[in-house]
């Protein structure tokens, strides 16, 4: 056996059971794992079904907001994957992104007007309307942040074909405080290397394996070209692109009037959340340094190797249980936190 599959075996070893048969892999879940399903709650006030005996009458908070998903395209779906991501890497999973302003100071931006966010950032009309149909129903009771966490997963599985399917624990409640000024240092950069995402991931409570699964999620949505042209097409000295894909990229790219255009983030399957980001990185057809630093850590490439070379649900499952717990990320409580009336702005204070 090579050096390589004995590298992959081993990490399999940790990830769940591997058969080696005719020199293929072959994953099997073990015994005691179900279908998809989340890891443990990650914080003690979270729960699935939260929500289930909370309103006067019976509202189902949570099909609401796959409704309004579901009426949505692939894009704003992929937005919404990445507004969880946004929300709860500033300031935890609080629902703070949303804010348009929370202080009669206008000096303060609030962080949806951030460098990484605005003005790509996608999905408030999805979770406005989704909270207004809810707040209507059952008022003062659902916040805007597990809005945002039920959103995300309900895109995610659009977006899968159903291949991803989870619940996701609720009983956040909602921050106060949005400031653009905590973006850039918390917000891990299209230019990071590997060591620095670690930390970036590591800063938040979750590990390497959590970084690489999540980055999965570049399999869906668009970028600004400003966001790789700089580091990543030539005349870069430092870029392993393919060139035929940066040939392209340029072309693409290419405007008279200085218009920062998009490009999709997965050339081959751009509307579907799946392992094809992880073949995308194995041949140097990624946008970002960020998604090339997998490649240059030698468990990062092997795992990047398995999660690209096995059938999909391998990674749908591991991407399943990494955005569970992402989602418990600082969360708010009634000490530290309220629930909105409106996703925009804070509660009004007497």
């Amino acid at each position: 056996m090579t050096t390589s599959k004995l590298a992959v075996l081993t990490l399999f070893a940790l990830l769940g059971s591997v058969s080696c048969q005719s020199g293929g892999y072959y994953f099997y879940p073990t015994p005691q794992q179900p279908s998809p399903t989340p890891s443990p709650p990650p914080s003690p006030q979270l729960m699935v079904g939260y929500y289930k005996d909370k309103c006067a009458a019976y509202v189902d908070v949570e099909a609401i907001v796959k409704k309004h998903v579901k009426a949505t395209d692939a894009g704003m779906q992929a937005g919404l994957v990445r507004l969880l991501f946004h929300d709860c890497f500033v300031r935890g999973c609080d629902g703070s992104v949303l804010l348009d302003t929370f202080s009669n100071d206008t000096s303060l931006t609030p962080e949806k007007f951030g460098v990484p966010n605005f003005p790509s950032l996608r999905g408030f009309e999805v979770i406005d309307a989704a909270k207004a149909e809810i707040e209507a129903a059952c008022p003062g009771t659902v916040s805007c942040a597990d809005i945002v966490a039920f959103a995300a997963r309900d895109a995610s599985n659009f977006l899968s074909g159903g291949g991803i399917s989870f619940a996701m624990p609720a009983g956040r409640y909602d921050g106060n405080v949005s400031l653009a000024s905590e973006t850039l240092p918390n917000l891990p950069s299209p230019f990071t290397g590997f060591d620095q995402l670690v930390k970036v991931f590591a800063d938040k409570g979750l590990d390497a394996f959590d970084m690489i699964t999540l980055s999965g999620a570049h399999s869906i949505g668009r970028s600004h070209c400003s966001s790789f042209t700089r580091d990543r097409l030539p005349p870069s000295n430092t870029s392993d692109i393919d060139p035929a894909f940066a040939a392209t990229l340029q072309a693409s790219c290419a405007s008279p009037n200085g218009t920062d255009n998009t490009v999709m983030q997965d050339f081959k399957t751009p509307d579907v959340l799946d392992n094809q980001y992880y073949k995308n990185v194995l041949a140097h057809k990624v946008l970002f340094t960020s998604d090339a630093a997998l490649t240059t850590n030698f468990t990062s490439n092997n795992l990047v190797r398995a999660y690209a070379d096995f059938v999909p649900y391998l990674w749908q499952q591991k991407f399943a249980k990494a955005m569970v717990k992402m989602a418990g990320v600082e969360i708010k409580t009634a000490a530290n936190g309220e629930i909105r009336k409106t996703c925009r702005k804070v509660n009004s204070r007497s």
